[in-house]
């Protein structure tokens, strides 16, 4: 039975991946927050099936996945990557990001979270589609891109209302993700009018 599901599980999310851009209603999440997300972008709805690198900002390992990883209230500098995960992905790789925001609603929340390589191209961004108020930290995951596995790469996070600056993390497929403290709203701003952008918020 588990077997079955992980099957299923993986071709849906094949079937959903994307390569520049995912919203909440593309990414497979199941188990809407609220009966109005149609189904969709849940606190269990990634699943993953064969992690090549899980790191979160303390360098521990853990299940990015399971919505719990790097409890505590987020800061008021804006939202924080504190996760990031990677699997294999059919020939590609798809990315897991576990976000800390101060989310209060449609006004104030993590509107999307992006990987970048260290020369400022934009290689995913994951558009979240409303805020995560009752959900903190919060997972997400992407559809599947392709990139060197030991391509440097920055995974960050952006507000609606602040736009960059919370906590980012740097590092490759190959070695997983720590902290980039280096990396600040001054980092490539300019991709905040990047394509693609969201379209509105949900609730």
């Amino acid at each position: 039975m588990l077997t079955r599901l992980a099957l299923f599980t993986a071709l849906l999310l094949a079937g959903c991946a994307s390569s520049t851009g995912t919203t909440d209603t593309q990414a497979g999440d199941q188990g809407g927050d609220r009966p109005q997300d149609g189904g969709n972008d849940g606190s269990n709805g990634d699943s993953n099936d064969g992690t090549s690198a899980d790191t979160q900002a303390d360098g521990s390992n853990a299940d990015a996945d399971d919505g719990d990883a790097g409890d505590g209230d987020a800061g008021d500098g804006g939202a924080d990557v504190i996760g990031v995960s990677v699997t294999a992905s059919g020939d590609g790789v798809r990315f897991s990001v576990t976000i800390r925001s101060p989310d209060t609603g449609c006004d104030r929340y993590a509107d999307w979270w992006e990987v970048v390589g260290s020369d400022g191209e934009l290689i995913e961004r994951r558009i979240l589609a409303h805020s995560h108020v009752d959900e903190q930290p919060f997972t997400r995951s992407g559809g599947t891109v392709t990139v060197a596995s030991d391509r440097e790469l920055i995974v960050r996070a952006h507000m609606n209302d602040d736009g960059y600056g919370g906590e980012a993390m740097r590092g490759t497929v190959d070695d997983g993700f720590s902290p980039a403290e280096d990396i600040t709203a001054s980092w490539f701003p300019e991709l905040a009018e990047a394509p693609p952008l969201p379209e509105n918020c949900a609730f």
